[in-house]
């Protein structure tokens, strides 16, 4: 039967400190955020027992489910990136060339002229047999 072990995680300003204990042994290591300390923690479970024999529980404030939810938070949080900054152009010009639409080649050109197109005259209503037979 194996014995479980236990990674504690307590936060320490901006760097996390963790303890892992097991097999009447207790190791500790630092790292500087949640994440690198769960690395760190692997990292001392495989000094204490061989990975295929461990199993670990990773506590924060004695609770494996706020770990759990400080930890997924950590990984599923993108970094703040500062936003992108476009230098200006060297000149004024540039702007204008990329504004600017480009010649229509010669023999390109629609003539100034355009045909209109006649408006499609409305076909009468069918009259219906009743009233075709009324009338007659």
């Amino acid at each position: 039967m194996t014995e479980p072990i236990t990674a504690s995680y307590v936060q320490e300003d901006d760097d996390w400190k963790v303890t892992v204990s097991g097999s009447g042994k207790e190791l500790t290591g630092r790292a500087p955020g949640i994440i690198a300390a769960r690395d760190r923690a692997d990292q001392l479970v495989e000094k204490l027992s061989p990975p295929e024999r461990s199993t670990v529980v990773h506590l924060l404030n004695g609770s494996a489910f706020d770990f759990t939810a400080a930890y997924m938070t950590a990984r599923l949080t993108l970094p703040e990136i500062a936003p992108l900054e476009v230098p200006p152009p060297a000149n004024g010009k540039a702007k204008e060339k990329i504004v600017a639409k480009p010649p229509v080649p010669q023999g390109k050109e629609l003539p100034k002229v355009v045909d209109e197109a006649k408006p499609e005259e409305k076909a009468e209503p069918a009259k219906t047999p009743a009233k075709a037979a009324q009338t007659s």
